[in-house]
């Protein structure tokens, strides 16, 4: 059970808390939205959509720093 709080902690504990400047996650969260809006665009597709398996990495990886950007808004401003 224990395992289990720990992984749910990495996904909700502010970047900032590790040490990473907290204008860096923001930038990065904001990219991950211009990513994510832009989807059908070839100029900023890393990995082409119609790779089996790998081809939606980028789009993950877009939605992993909008996700951090989130929680260092909201849980960032708590304090540590």
């Amino acid at each position: 059970m224990n395992g289990d709080n720990q992984k749910i902690g990495m996904l909700t504990t502010p970047l900032s808390y590790r040490g990473i400047p907290v204008w860096l996650v923001y930038l990065a969260s904001v990219l991950g939205v211009f990513y994510l809006l832009n989807p059908t665009a070839g100029v900023f597709e890393f990995i082409p959509d119609n790779l089996p398996l790998i081809g939606n990495l980028d789009e993950s990886v877009a939605a992993f720093l909008l996700w951090y950007g989130l929680v260092e808004f909201f849980e960032g401003r708590k304090g540590k």
